[in-house]
């Protein structure tokens, strides 16, 4: 079960009620996800989008589990019959390891679902950092100074942040050289 209309419906389902503002950065991501499609293989097109509809779930509040949203929305996933591949991106998208590990959920993360290094989790993580919670288009430098007022300095998520951003700023970098490669 992977497919871009049911992964919508999905993400809907869990996160529009509940998480408005949430939903409105979802929308964006699968949005700007489905114009990244050129950049990754063909075969891996419905994938990225599929992902990028799903890399929140873990937010939706009868699916959080341990406070890492990119781990419980995959293991969420996993348990419901979606396929490893997408759930492991979802678990790994944007730096989750860096979160994982302020968590101490570290090595839990990478056991369970270890992180893929391609085209399409560079994309996930461009179409998620490029988009605001409103889900307005924004630089990665942007995203992650929204970020750091919207959780304030001593934040376990601004934390993590520092650590990963050249990690992330590496996606962005590889994600824009993909496109240069395939204008759209």
């Amino acid at each position: 079960m992977s497919d871009i209309v049911t992964a919508a419906e999905l993400a809907a389902q869990k996160l529009a009620t509940a998480l408005p503002r949430r939903w409105l950065h979802v929308q964006a991501v699968g949005t700007k996800a489905a114009w990244l499609g050129a950049v990754v293989e063909p075969a891996d097109a419905s994938l990225l989008v599929s992902a990028a509809w799903l890399h929140d779930i873990g937010y939706a509040p009868d699916i959080v589990d341990t406070g890492l949203h990119a781990l419980d929305g995959a293991r969420w996933l996993v348990r419901h019959g979606w396929d490893n591949r997408l759930a492991g991106l979802v678990a790994n998208h944007s730096c989750a390891l860096y979160e994982a590990a302020e968590r101490g959920l570290d090595d839990v993360l990478a056991a369970e679902f270890p992180q893929e290094h391609s085209a399409v989790a560079d994309a996930l993580w461009y179409a998620d950092m490029t988009t605001g919670p409103e889900g307005q288009d924004l630089s990665a430098w942007e995203r992650l100074e929204e970020i750091r007022e919207r959780y304030g300095p001593d934040d376990a998520v601004t934390r993590f942040w520092r650590r990963a951003e050249p990690e992330l700023f590496e996606a962005v970098r590889r994600t824009e050289e993909r496109q240069a490669a395939h204008p759209m």
